[in-house]
């Protein structure tokens, strides 16, 4: 019976362990910036390395993990005042403040170095983009709108990432791959901010651009949401090197561009948090459809 018993609280202890790794890395998250990835290497890989995915993969996981964990651990006091983060590890008191930064610690280095073995630009857009987000963005988010801004530049890396790992070069190609991350990011963490505003509010953040849940902020959400469809249909004009998009791709890309803008409308005229979620959805499916579309088109199109 207490061998029973032991094995149990052994397996309940693990099974815990696990799952308070896979909140401070934020799993969910991080398998979404390593899909971004791996179809940015697609195009721009000519033949496909599957150790270089697989590093690339285990690389921008651990990266991702690594802003996540402290992240939290800058900001456990005030992910104590809300409802939507007080059961987080740290915050909770599951995690000691210690056990989160060797975590945290672990998989930044084992991020960098692993992505270093992919080649060294990846590594290096790597700990630039763990630098911008612990030690520019998270600071930020308690002072200043802007921080959705600065906010915005290591979250657009993943993309553009994957073509550098394959090509090690960094150029128009990714540079644009880095533009349709980065446009895209405003509507969509604007759309979280204004269903999370009241929780935001507890711990003094203020991530509406206006920080209000008015009109102001909403226009601001159209305007860039458009510029995100410019943007992201842009390589059908052929001047954007090796990434290529074809007539039927750039109206596929088009077309899933103006069904985010409609929820964005849709935000601007009624103003609520229903209005809100509908628009967060819709830029999470938004930006998972054009990576697909853009890798398909390649090799449909014979690019």
């Amino acid at each position: 019976m207490k061998t029973a018993l032991r094995t149990t609280t052994k397996t309940g202890t693990f099974a815990q362990a696990l799952e308070d790794f896979k909140q401070i890395t934020k799993v969910g998250l991080a398998v979404s910036v390593v899909f971004s990835s791996v179809a940015g290497y697609f195009l721009g890989a000519e033949t496909i390395d599957y150790k270089v995915l697989l590093l690339l993969m285990i690389g921008g996981y651990f990266m991702v993990g690594a802003s996540n964990a402290y992240n939290q651990i800058i900001e456990r006091d005030l992910d104590a005042l809300m409802k939507r983060t007080m059961n987080r590890p740290v915050p909770s008191g599951r995690m000691s403040v210690n056990t989160a930064f060797i975590i945290a610690t672990v998989c930044a280095v084992l991020g960098i170095v692993i992505l270093y073995m992919v080649n060294p630009k990846t590594a290096m857009f790597g700990a630039i983009s763990i630098f911008l987000y612990t030690s520019v963005y998270t600071p930020l988010k308690t002072k200043t709108p802007l921080s959705v801004f600065v906010g915005a530049f290591p979250g657009a890396i993943p993309f553009m990432l994957g073509w550098v790992a394959a090509t090690n070069t960094f150029g128009i190609e990714p540079g644009t791959l880095f533009m349709i991350q980065f446009f895209w990011q405003f509507p969509h963490f604007w759309a979280i901010g204004w269903l999370l505003y009241d929780d935001y509010k507890k711990a003094g953040y203020y991530m509406l651009p206006t920080g209000k849940k008015d009109s102001a902020t909403a226009l601001q959400v159209i305007m860039y949401t458009i510029w995100m469809i410019i943007v992201s249909v842009f390589p059908v004009t052929g001047l954007t090197g090796r990434l290529h998009l074809s007539v039927t791709g750039a109206v596929i890309v088009a077309l899933l561009g103006v069904g985010m803008l409609y929820f964005a409308i849709r935000l601007y005229h009624e103003k609520d948090n229903a209005a809100a979620r509908k628009l967060m959805l819709a830029s999470v499916a938004y930006i998972t459809f054009v990576q697909i579309v853009y890798v398909a088109d390649k090799f449909i199109g014979g690019y």
